[in-house]
């Protein structure tokens, strides 16, 4: 019998005649090749070691060379917006989107490393509160001169802050039209832990703020409902394939949750009560409550808790119905020959400033009562597209509302059907 003490490999070999065993020569089994002087343990932990340390390496090299191209560009006389741009960061020329575009693939993967999320979340400075939501206060921070939004959330909702952060970093969710996730860190004091969520700075703020105080013409308002209906529409859609994207619903879909961008577009934002669909199951990803989101949005079939919740597409439908309001809200604002309502919350008329559910269940459910449409909006071409569409976003049959994708694709035709006159 032999052995071989590197690899603890053992082979018997047997023979019956006194001393026969001078002449056995065991052949040991061929192994997967160990590096000289390790072991198969030692080998593993390299090679795991390995693994996490080369994408980190990988972006440090990225990072020094777009240094070194933006170093020498500068001396040699070129213009650099981003050396130029107070608010820009200076990490060497790389700013955060450098760092997610180094880090994701097409329209994105997971997102930025752990490491460097909180490397981030550690130099930020916070500079002022620009509001307070379910969880707790969202501010303006700094980020070696970038602006970016940072969401805190007291210790008690740490489940709520690690399913946003968990939704936020789903693969292939990054769109232009979902707020854009930089980073989820937690920071102790010593007294009490923060759970900080960070995403990009819209300084329009919300769709619900910017409604109060500006009015859009009609591109505009089209421009605004289009961006939000595409970006509810990548939420809504399941992207098939090994780095595939699993359909999400919102569940809470209101102005408030949406920013304005400088461009006008917007962006889907706040996640923390978003679901996804197992297609592989087909069933939902966590344990649910009838009840969430904000009253006053809730579709019929939430008010009345006779929506089903084994039917992923029974919640798409709830966000649709949010959504066709929150075009409501919008079209109010148009401004077409200095004609223009005041910004209202949906159901303004209907019901008090926070409506309880039996309040709003008599209202939509047992009156079947919606927002009042204008008649003028009639004679206003971009106006009867955005009442037509609505509609057909709030019918009290969730089955007979439009998907997002079909509101996307309307508005869009309009769009260019504008653009040709």
């Amino acid at each position: 019998m032999t052995s071989n003490s590197r690899n603890t490999t053992f082979v018997i070999e047997c023979c019956k005649k006194d001393f026969c065993n001078r002449d056995l020569k065991p052949q040991l089994h061929p192994r997967n090749k160990v590096p000289p002087g390790g072991d198969d343990a030692t080998w593993v932990t390299w090679k795991m070691a390995l693994t996490i340390a080369t994408p980190i390496c990988a972006i440090c090299v990225v990072v020094m060379v777009i240094y070194h191209v933006r170093m020498t560009r500068r001396r040699d006389g070129h213009s650099d917006d981003s050396q130029e741009a107070p608010d820009r960061p200076i990490l060497g020329g790389v700013t955060i989107r450098d760092m997610l575009e180094m880090t994701t693939s097409g329209s994105g993967s997971v997102g930025l490393p752990l490491l460097v999320q909180r490397s981030i979340a550690r130099q930020i400075q916070l500079v002022e509160t620009i509001g307070k939501g379910r969880f707790g206060e969202v501010w303006r921070g700094r980020w070696r001169g970038e602006n970016v939004a940072v969401k805190i959330f007291s210790s008690r909702e740490e489940r709520s802050w690690f399913r946003e952060a968990e939704i936020y970093q789903t693969v292939m969710l990054r769109h232009d039209n979902i707020l854009g996730f930089i980073a989820a860190d937690n920071k102790d004091n010593g007294t009490w832990t923060q759970l900080w969520l960070i995403t990009d700075y819209h300084e329009k703020g919300s769709l619900f703020d910017y409604l109060n105080r500006s009015t859009v013409d009609t591109n505009g308002m089209i421009r605004m409902a289009l961006s939000i209906a595409t970006g509810l529409a990548h939420l809504h859609m399941e992207i098939v394939g090994t780095q595939g994207k699993p359909a999400i619903a919102h569940r809470d879909l209101k102005s408030k949750n949406i920013l304005v961008k400088t461009n006008g577009t917007c962006a889907i934002g706040d996640l923390g009560l978003a679901v996804r669909h197992d297609v592989i199951t087909d069933t939902v990803d966590i344990q649910l409550n009838n009840r969430v989101g904000t009253k006053r949005y809730m579709a019929p079939e939430v008010l009345e808790e006779t929506i089903n919740m084994n039917h992923f597409d029974s919640f798409k439908r709830a966000d649709v119905y949010a959504f066709g309001l929150i075009l409501w809200e919008i079209a109010r604002r148009c401004n077409v020959g200095g004609i223009h309502d005041e910004y209202q919350l949906p159901f303004y008329d209907l019901v008090p400033s926070d409506p309880t559910i039996e309040e709003m269940r008599k209202v939509v459910c047992t009156d079947r009562q919606r927002p009042s449409i204008p008649n003028r909006w009639q004679s206003i071409d971009a106006l009867q597209v955005m009442s037509k569409v609505m509609k057909e976003c709030w019918y009290h049959n969730a089955a007979a509302r439009l998907t997002a994708l079909r509101i996307k694709k309307s508005l869009a035709n309009y769009g260019a059907i504008e653009d040709l006159k």
